[in-house]
């Protein structure tokens, strides 16, 4: 197993910190790595925020579902599908283009999410830890004025980095559910309840599978941050209809 693969396989979300700070240097190379990720037609269809402002990171640390490992990362990004750019560069030249559409927002959250991923690929080679916060799609109207964020201009995911205390590197990671749930092949294959059960029946623990699948329906599906999420989504949305 080659070096980056192994990186892959022991990768997990580290929401501890310690206090050292991400050198100038390093956190240059990390978002350039950001923008070797491949885009749609190259036009890189995103905008990175790079929230150095302390007293912006504390709001963050509350409206993203109150995390207060956010506000004590040293690097905080978020990562923006951004359609508008394009459209106004092709009207400064006196085109005029079709409104941006759903299927825009599509490829640019596509362009958006894997330059994020290069950041974490790229974080973890340097002994950085790194946390996908999708949170930062709630709370649409706060967070369009916190960051002046324009119609056709969506934060996707946000991404907290640091370097992980010795407690968040001796945690293990995470088991994930067998490779026969999935991968399909040629086509998709609904799960009966059977194979459901046998997926995600680990993650379970001493508890029973309905017992621990009602708790997590609860916590999360079914949970008022995540049907926040869903009413800015589609507000979100709504500006590419």
């Amino acid at each position: 197993m080659n070096e980056i693969i192994k990186s892959l396989f022991e990768r997990k979300s580290v929401r501890q910190f310690t206090s050292e700070d991400i050198d100038e240097k390093t956190r240059e190379l990390l978002l350039l790595s950001a923008s070797q990720a491949p885009t749609a037609g190259n036009q890189q269809l995103y905008t990175v925020i790079d929230v150095r402002n302390q007293k912006i990171k504390d709001k963050l640390a509350v409206s993203c579902d109150n995390q207060p490992f956010i506000k004590t990362a040293p690097m905080v990004l978020i990562f923006c599908a951004d359609c508008k750019k394009w459209d106004d560069a092709y009207r400064s030249i006196g085109l005029e283009p079709k409104k941006a559409g759903e299927g825009d927002l599509f490829i640019s959250v596509e362009d958006a999410v894997i330059a994020a991923q290069n950041v974490v690929v790229a974080a973890e080679s340097l002994g950085l830890g790194s946390c996908y916060i999708g949170d930062i799609i709630e709370n649409r109207e706060y967070h369009k004025e916190l960051f002046s964020l324009p119609d056709r201009v969506v934060p996707v995911c946000m991404l907290v980095i640091g370097y992980p205390t010795d407690g968040q590197k001796k945690r293990p990671k995470p088991q994930r559910c067998e490779q026969k749930f999935i991968v399909h092949t040629d086509s998709y294959r609904s799960l009966d309840d059977s194979e459901l059960r046998e997926m995600l029946s680990y993650k379970a623990g001493e508890k029973s599978y309905e017992e621990w699948l009602t708790a997590f329906c609860k916590r999360k599906y079914d949970s008022d941050f995540c049907k926040e999420m869903t009413r800015s989504a589609k507000g979100y949305i709504k500006e590419f209809e």
